[in-house]
Formats: C-alpha cells, sequence, structure tokens
C-alpha cells in the first residue's frame, strides 16, 4: 500500500501565521460520512491545534507550500512519519485514495 499526512504531509512543521479560527478548522468535516468519520479519529486532534505544529486544516498559507512539494510527497511522509506526523497518520486501515482525499480536504483543495 502505497500511502503517504505528511496525511501530511510535510505534515507537522512550524505553525504558519494566518492560521483559521481554531473554531472553523475544528467544525469543518469531510461530506463524506466514512471519511468524516476517519478524519475525527486520526487528523483532526492534530490538525484543529495549532500548538500541535500540524498545519492547520484550512489553512491555505500552510498548506500551499506542502502541496507544493506534490502528492506523492505528502502520501510518502503520511506513510512512513514525518517530524510529527507519525506513520500512517494513525489510520492504520486507511487506503492512499483515503490520505489523498483527506489531505485534499485539509489542504482546502478538495477536488
Amino acid at each position: 500500500m502505497l500511502v503517504c499526512t505528511a496525511l501530511a504531509l510535510g505534515a507537522c512543521g512550524p505553525q504558519d501565521s494566518g492560521s483559521p479560527q481554531p473554531q472553523a478548522a475544528s467544525a469543518a468535516m469531510p461530506a463524506d460520512p466514512k471519511l468524516a468519520k476517519l478524519y475525527g479519529q486520526t487528523c483532526k486532534a492534530c490538525h484543529t491545534s495549532p500548538g500541535s505544529g500540524a498545519p492547520q486544516a484550512g489553512d491555505r498559507a500552510a498548506w500551499d507550500p506542502r502541496m507544493a512539494q506534490g502528492m506523492a510527497t505528502l502520501l510518502e511522509r503520511t506513510v512512513g512519519g514525518y517530524k510529527g506526523m507519525p506513520p500512517l497518520g494513525s489510520c492504520m486501515d486507511c487506503s492512499e485514495q483515503e490520505f489523498e482525499t483527506l489531505i485534499r480536504f485539509m489542504s482546502g483543495q478538495a477536488s
């Protein structure tokens, strides 16, 4: 299974300025119920907590440089872990497609 949060993605780097309001980030959820459940169980804790160092969900300024590295890099970092990002983003059952969709959701670039 070739996967990457970096689900991160360049996952947990220094907090960028211009982060969204914590309430707004923590309230947003993927529209798909299965992805919303995965997000709530594995991604949300770090990606809606400014003190975590993870790029915050919906913070395009934090995500754009990571997205510019390419999805393959982000998936690789999500699968293997990167800086503070745990391997597989702590989602041992997530598929590569689910990771990619969650990354796009958190980056504000959902397709």
